[in-house]
């Protein structure tokens, strides 16, 4: 069993922890050297410009499924040349009424090197294999969808 694991950091600015009235603004180190600086959602009240963890998680999911993608794209001999993504994750209640991550839309793009296509179906059938291989989307259930941007 793999263990992988990051620090967080957060040291309170204010003279006190009041409710409503404290930073979220925090650090978030991965592998001892990379910091990446997160907060709140801007909903609320983090600053735009620092990551949150539902975007974190989106990026997660995201990173995952391409990553899954390539491994059996390049078992089935596609030449991919590029792949991009946009994740968007939504925030709203569940079905328990908690607020929580509903969904998250991932939005593949794949290039291929020049004279190589797949018909949509057979991208779709791979794109639902990457989905269902990932490890973070089987970690998430059924909040994912995927929708493929046709290639340029």
């Amino acid at each position: 069993m793999s263990e992988l694991s990051i620090e967080l950091h957060w040291q309170r600015a204010e003279p006190e922890l009041s409710a409503g009235k404290f930073s979220n603004a925090h650090t978030v180190k991965f592998n001892d050297q990379y910091e990446l600086q997160a907060d709140a959602a801007p909903d609320w009240g983090g600053s735009p410009d620092n990551t949150n963890p539902e975007q974190a998680l989106a990026a997660a999911l995201s990173s995952c499924h391409m990553m899954t993608f390539l491994s059996l794209a390049a078992k089935a001999k596609w030449p991919v040349a590029s792949f991009a993504d946009r994740a968007v994750a939504y925030l709203g209640k569940n079905e328990k009424g908690q607020m929580s991550v509903t969904r998250i839309d991932l939005h593949p793009q794949v290039q291929f090197d020049e004279g190589f296509s797949v018909d949509q179906a057979k991208m779709a059938q791979m794109q639902d294999r990457a989905h269902r291989y990932c490890f973070i989307a089987n970690t998430l259930a059924d909040s994912v969808e995927i929708n493929i941007v046709a290639e340029g």
